[in-house]
């Protein structure tokens, strides 16, 4: 991962040099065909200045054609003048030469003519006066020590930049792909750990990023695994303990019965009966929550009336409830639907009010609400009882977990399971001492999948 990391920003690096000598060559062309414009800016003047000295004397005045050559050569052009029938009339060196010494030095080394006399490709210019050729101007373009200078500068600023530039990519490239690295290389060996069994692995990433985020998604993840294999291990624990009571009393007895200790009577047939009773009920628990795992795959879907479904199930809890002192309440409206198994939806909300009425004193009430929405129904199942622990909620709705009224806790973890397999979904909210309300929420329309399943 770190080499990956340090070839991509290299790379990137390599790609900012190379812009850079591509912005470095156009600013160079650029500036080179400006150059070229105004040295050919020269030149028509130079041309303009000798087709006018012409049209003044009627002929070639070798003392204009001096001072023509003197401006041209301030202008950057060894030039020199022939006439129609090509004879040179004045050049650059003949104009020097007459001009007085001290003059003529300080036009050589100015110019940089003295250096570079007689070297270079001379260009020729016609020279027109009534479209008729009176003349040639052939110009040799000099140096500009200025341009000179902007250009080898420009060269040595680039190689200075690209050197220093690229050592301190290459510093910042391996010190960004270590640190980018680094928490991906924690992660991964942290699940390694953890794909070998070790849950207790967590992974610290500071910072406020993406990568910080990730760490803190694999912490939770971690957590969720670790509750879950401590809720996986406590299943044979849970099931040896809720077994374990009735068959023990029931061997008790059958092995007192057959010795002759215990008498073979009507009571003694009736306690067994009771903890067959028990063993049944766990069974049938056991069956309930692998039956709601499936239940995706048998769902009868229908519209139903939820109020009248709520009376229903009311008048269902009506004698546990009035022995108990708690009223259930109804508060829906006739029209609200929902779609939905009955059987299925039935068992939900049994379960949810068997667990209200456990935990409601007696004075308080359970509500049963309802409302439509458009995309689907929310359901509320509220109550008025002791309300669950803060620290309990994410763990309710898990398979096997116990709280401290025990049972074999799967109630919840039917209920979520039946709402997950209408593509719903059930959120709790509590408050210690004060009750507790659940939330469920079906679609409009439930998966095209279940109802293609019915027809099977």
């Amino acid at each position: 991962m770190f080499k990956k990391f340090l070839l991509i920003l290299l790379f990137m690096a390599g790609l900012g040099v190379s812009s850079s000598i591509l912005l470095r060559e156009l600013v160079v062309r650029d500036f080179n065909r400006l150059t070229e414009a105004e040295q050919e800016d020269r030149v028509s003047w130079v041309v303009a200045d000798l087709e006018s000295a012409f049209v003044k004397q009627k002929s070639w005045n070798p003392e204009m054609a001096v001072e023509d050559a003197v401006w041209a050569l301030q202008l950057g052009l060894d030039t020199r003048v022939r006439d129609r029938d090509g004879t040179i009339v004045m050049d650059t060196s003949r104009a020097l030469a007459s001009l007085e010494p001290e003059q003529r030095v300080r036009l050589k080394v100015a110019s940089g003519f003295a250096q570079l006399a007689g070297t270079g490709e001379f260009y020729v210019y016609p020279l027109f006066l009534h479209g008729e050729e009176i003349g040639q101007l052939e110009v040799r373009f000099l140096p500009d020590a200025r341009n000179s200078f902007f250009t080898s500068r420009t060269n040595r600023l680039l190689v200075y930049s690209a050197l220093i530039l690229g050592v301190i990519a290459c510093i910042l490239s391996i010190v960004i792909a270590r640190r980018l690295s680094r928490p991906i290389v924690r992660i991964s060996q942290a699940a390694q750990n953890i794909s070998q069994g070790n849950l207790t692995e967590r992974v610290e990433i500071p910072g406020n990023d993406e990568l910080t985020s990730l760490g803190q998604s694999f912490n939770t993840m971690a957590h969720t695994l670790q509750v879950q294999n401590k809720l996986r291990k406590q299943i044979c624990a849970n099931l040896a303990h809720e077994l374990r009571t009735p068959l023990t009393i029931m061997r008790g007895q059958l092995e007192g019965v057959l010795d002759g200790v215990i008498p073979n009577d009507e009571s003694r047939i009736r306690l067994l009966l009771e903890e067959n009773q028990r063993l049944t009920t766990i069974v049938a628990s056991m069956e309930d929550f692998f039956e709601a795992q499936a239940s995706v795959l048998s769902l009868d879907i229908h519209q139903l009336q939820l109020r009248q479904l709520f009376d229903n199930l009311a008048l269902s809890f009506e004698v546990a409830a009035r022995e108990k002192g708690v009223v259930i309440r109804v508060e829906s409206d006739d029209e609200i639907m929902v779609s939905a198994d009955p059987d299925r939806l039935s068992q939900v909300f049994i379960n949810l009010i068997s667990n209200s009425l456990k935990v409601t004193p007696p004075g308080g009430e359970i509500i049963l609400g309802g409302k439509q929405i458009a995309s689907g129904c929310i359901i509320t199942v509220t109550d008025t009882g002791c309300g669950i622990a803060e620290e309990d909620i994410p763990l309710i709705f898990e398979r096997f977990y116990r709280g401290k009224d025990g049972g074999l806790g799967l109630g919840l973890a039917i209920v979520r399971e039946l709402v997950d397999a209408h593509g719903g979904t059930i959120e709790v909210t509590s408050q210690k001492g004060a009750g507790t309300v659940f939330t469920l929420q079906f679609p409009a329309e439930p998966k095209t999948t279940q109802f293609s399943t019915i027809a099977t």
